[in-house]
């Protein structure tokens, strides 16, 4: 249920500028804003369109920069159609006094899920042992799994997502270590609160789900790394400038990266790599303990509504 509707939205004029689920154009519609729905707009006409408009909705393909914001005026919200707010100048923005909103809790349960699959199909090989049998090739002791019944997870972010993946671990026999630098007494009986030194000592398996930011780019480096020890299990489902990527090869090849399962890179622009990041980018793609996928672990047929739904219950409640 929505909070009390404030009726300053009537007359707002709203910019939208990349696929986002009809109930979001439809309900600021139905209070009197006056939408225009570009979903596939380019920069160039972004920034022609974005003069007069109060509010800016974005996903993922906008960079909101110092020019994009100039342009346009009269903002007042930046809504962010999912998650992260790194494609947006934060600073600039409270510069002018511009809000930035988000409705990172809309797609958590779509991202646990879909950590929890990488997990499963890394250590029971299944995506390698899928492409055998395709090829009739019948490989049981090749592909014997790994329990992780008994093993520590260390999940770094204990925000939506975060929170979603332990509750999703729930019930499988792991001891879950979280860690999060901004929250305090979060411990329960499913998960222990932690710390680095401790996730340094036993984590098996090592999750990201922090938000990019100055502080969390490259937060596991050859530092990092080197810290741990035991081998370990990566994932990363939050950003891909939060692993660096030289250091996770380093560490696959060394072996005290196991395995890892990246939903996200540190340039998803594939057609566009430098000679360096294509030559990372195919070591990943061709290794057998490496699973990669699209970004998608937060975009579910499910997430997709959701995430329309909680901005707009956002936009029409804001104070």
């Amino acid at each position: 249920m929505l909070g009390k509707i404030n009726s300053w939205m009537a007359g707002m004029n709203v910019l939208i500028v990349d696929d986002v689920h009809g109930c979001l154009p439809e309900g600021l519609s139905e209070v009197g804003c006056n939408v225009l729905y570009l979903p596939d707009a380019n920069r160039g006409e972004i920034i022609a369109n974005i003069p007069g408009k109060q509010i800016l909705v974005i996903r993922t393909k906008t960079n909101v920069d110092a020019e994009l914001i100039n342009a346009g005026q009269d903002l007042k919200i930046i809504a962010r159609a999912g998650a992260g707010l790194d494609n947006i100048d934060l600073a600039f923005a409270g510069t002018r006094n511009i809000v930035c909103i988000n409705a990172g809790e809309a797609n958590a349960d779509a991202v646990g899920e879909h950590a929890l699959g990488m997990l499963l199909m890394l250590k029971n090989n299944l995506a390698r042992a899928y492409f055998q049998v395709k090829e009739k090739l019948w490989l049981r002791e090749a592909n014997r799994g790994i329990e992780i019944a008994g093993k520590t997870i260390a999940i770094i972010g204990y925000g939506n997502t975060g929170k979603a993946f332990a509750e999703k671990l729930s019930g499988l026999g792991m001891q879950v270590l979280a860690y999060d630098k901004y929250l305090k007494g979060f411990g329960s009986k499913k998960v222990k609160e932690s710390n680095w030194d401790e996730i340094y000592e036993m984590a098996d398996i090592l999750s990201f789900h922090v938000p990019l930011t100055d502080e969390t780019k490259h937060y596991l480096d050859r530092t990092k790394i080197a810290l741990f020890k035991k081998d370990f299990t990566l994932l990363n489902l939050s950003r891909g400038k939060v692993v660096q990527t030289s250091a996770l090869i380093e560490a696959l090849k060394s072996g005290k990266i196991n395995s890892c399962a990246l939903d996200v890179l540190e340039n998803e622009d594939l057609k566009n790599l430098n000679p360096t990041e294509l030559e990372a980018f195919n070591y990943l793609s061709q290794n057998e303990k490496v699973i990669l996928t699209p970004h998608i672990g937060g975009w579910t047929q499910e997430s997709y509504q959701k995430i329309s739904n909680v901005l707009l219950g956002k936009l029409l409640t804001f104070s």
